[in-house]
């Protein structure tokens, strides 16, 4: 079934996944992975852009990082919540696509839609192993699937993470997805209203935080990201 991905990114808005966790993206995808992005919704009450330019930059995006596919749910932006018809959207989505692991957005943040999607997306995650909750897609009766793991990403605050993929060499390719969505950054020449994320300081913010990340594993680079459950190792020695 080409629907399947061993990692599903379900985040709130386009760029979420790129700011966040673009380089464990491309890190799994050049190891023979499959991963696909979901967007919550289309951003479109960012105080940048619109929705049909973010669209078509998320899909730029996607192609940087290798994704098989990018897709949105159409949630309302800032104002979805944590109720029957959105916990089903993501219950199908995640049925549909059967990954072992979901990557969804932080716990707390300053962005409020990124602490609720956090809880709707673990939420979903466990309604979708649950066999009498009944779904279809495209027609068809869909099977429970309960993914093996939920990490949550860590976005605008800094957070000590529960674990740290290394991605030392993939910062030039992180930046470069980044650059998909020029109406989201810094631009010397954009007319539109300044953001949290449009300055020239955000960028460099950005990967300090990497650098961060990296420090704590002995990697230069590295994205930290936090579970409710702690993974579990067959072997100690493996562990960095």
């Amino acid at each position: 079934m080409m629907d399947e991905v061993d990692i599903l990114c379900i985040s709130a808005h386009p760029d979420d996944v790129e700011i966040s966790a673009a380089g464990t993206v491309v890190k799994h995808v050049r190891s023979g992975r499959r991963v696909g992005i979901v967007d919550l919704t289309g951003g479109e009450l960012g105080t940048r852009g619109n929705a049909d330019i973010r669209r078509r930059e998320a899909e730029a995006a996607r192609a940087v990082l290798g994704a098989v596919f990018r897709y949105q749910l159409g949630l309302r932006d800032g104002f979805f919540r944590n109720d029957e018809e959105s916990l089903m959207r993501v219950v199908r989505a995640v049925r549909r696509h059967r990954p072992a692991v979901v990557i969804t957005n932080a716990i707390t943040d300053r962005h409020p839609d990124h602490g609720r999607a956090a809880s709707l997306v673990a939420e979903a995650c466990f309604l979708s192993g649950l066999r009498r909750i009944h779904s279809q897609h495209d027609g068809d009766a869909q099977e429970a699937w309960r993914p093996r793991a939920v990490y949550h990403m860590i976005q605008d605050r800094w957070t000590d993470p529960d674990l740290v993929v290394d991605t030392s060499d993939l910062w030039p390719v992180k930046l470069q997805a980044l650059g998909c969505f020029k109406s989201q950054f810094h631009d010397p020449d954009s007319t539109e209203p300044v953001s949290p994320i449009s300055v020239p300081e955000f960028l460099p913010t950005l990967e300090g935080r990497d650098r961060g990340m990296g420090r704590l594993i002995g990697a230069t680079y590295g994205e930290g990201f936090t579970c409710a459950r702690p993974p579990g190792v067959d072997d100690l020695i493996s562990l960095a």
